[in-house]
């Protein structure tokens, strides 16, 4: 949005090269488009014939030099050269402004010290005007910390344009960017590849032991079907529950009252019936015991009178 804006801004400064005829002209050209308001990339008024004819101007070269450092230079460059023109008030802001956007690209060296020094200033308040003016004219996002002495910048915009010469150092540091990405896809899908045939193996093993369990029980069942009574019901690989559970009745010394719980779980009658047989004989023989046992001791008792 902001770089759409600035070269809107700048498109009446580029119709009006075909009308510089002089140097002249251009150089007056030069004042007037880096005074204006919102033009920050002046790369394609630079690349115009008519700008680029005053390099031959010992008059208005200058001028050419102060346009190449409003497109990639700084504060600092314009005070380390000699023989520049004059600022005016608005070039002198929009160069700071576009010093700051620069600086703004280092995080670790905005300080307040750091940042006024490189732009020229001795209060900390006209900082922090700066750095206000560039927020409200969209070249960054950015916060002051005046209690730490700080300037905390958010992003930055595209507004400034490229140095001669450094394309090609931009395209080698996206291809080592883009190595770097391509070496990381690999490790990657290599990781990927070894947690699928991790997962494979795991679920091979676990398929292996679940058959093996189900083989393992089978075999149990049919042994403990052939000890106690084969199939119930007729259907196949069923188990007779009753031969099971009798047999685990006596394996707990269940006796009587097991069969009896067999009963209960639906054994067959004529096996309660004989358990309740076995508990009335033994009802019986107890009773007779004790009726016997009783008459003793009352014949004892009246032998005795």
């Amino acid at each position: 949005m902001e770089q759409t804006k600035a070269l809107n801004a700048l498109e009446p400064f580029l119709a009006l090269t075909k009308s510089a005829s002089s140097p002249r002209a251009a150089a007056d050209l030069i004042s007037r488009a880096t005074s204006a308001p919102n033009t920050f990339i002046f790369s394609e008024l630079l690349s115009t014939p008519q700008i680029q004819a005053l390099s031959s101007s010992s008059d208005y070269v200058s001028h050419l030099t102060l346009l190449k450092i409003f497109s990639f230079g700084t504060y600092e460059t314009y005070t380390a050269t000699p023989g520049l023109p004059v600022l005016n008030d608005a070039q002198l802001l929009k160069l700071r402004q576009l010093s700051f956007l620069t600086l703004a690209k280092n995080p670790s060296n905005l300080s307040y010290s750091n940042l006024m020094t490189a732009l020229g200033m001795s209060t900390p308040r006209e900082l922090e005007d700066l750095v206000i003016s560039a927020i409200y004219a969209g070249l960054v996002t950015a916060t002051l910390d005046p209690y730490h002495q700080l300037v905390v910048v958010s992003s930055v915009s595209p507004l400034r344009d490229l140095q001669p010469n450094s394309i090609p150092a931009m395209i080698s540091t996206l291809d080592e960017w883009s190595s770097r990405c391509s070496s990381t896809l690999l490790d990657l899908e290599k990781q990927i590849a070894t947690i699928k045939a991790s997962a494979l193996r795991r679920q091979r093993e676990e398929d292996e032991w679940n058959k093996e369990v189900e083989k393992l029980l089978e075999e149990k069942l049919e042994k403990e079907g052939g000890h106690h009574g084969g199939l119930q019901g007729g259907g196949k690989g069923s188990v007779n529950i009753g031969g099971m559970l009798s047999s685990m009745g006596r394996r707990l010394g269940g006796g009587a009252a097991s069969k009896r719980g067999m009963g209960a779980m639906g054994v067959d009658d004529g096996e309660e019936g004989d358990s309740m047989e076995v508990d009335d004989e033994d009802e019986d023989m107890t009773g007779g015991r004790s009726t016997r046992s009783a008459k003793k001791r009352g014949f004892g008792l009246m032998g005795g009178k």
